[in-house]
């Protein structure tokens, strides 16, 4: 069953940005991930929502995500952005289309 990145965002810091989603997009396809949705199209906020990013990440299974989240790739990536983004991370499990 697929499993997904849901980050919600707001980076303060355009340089640090860029370092971090070159870092990630690696992390990312290391772990044989498909970005959805990037955050540079067109968004409509609704009800409480205050961060103006979306990233969507969807991977084969929950395991994967994890693993992805977890890697040292990815835990790099993280550390250009640890002082300088506003973040609602969470890696979800899709449901089963069978």
């Amino acid at each position: 069953m697929s499993a997904y990145f849901i980050v919600r965002c707001l980076y303060n810091n355009i340089d640090h940005y860029q370092d971090y989603a070159k870092a990630a997009a690696k992390a990312v396809d290391a772990y044989k991930g498909t970005f959805l949705v990037t955050g540079n199209g067109k968004q409509t906020q609704k009800e409480k929502g205050q961060y103006p990013k979306t990233v969507i990440v969807e991977f084969e299974s929950l395991e994967t995500a994890v693993l992805c989240y977890e890697s040292d790739q990815y835990q790099k990536a993280l550390s250009y952005i640890k002082y300088t983004a506003n973040r609602d991370f969470v890696i979800a499990e899709g449901v089963d289309k069978n």
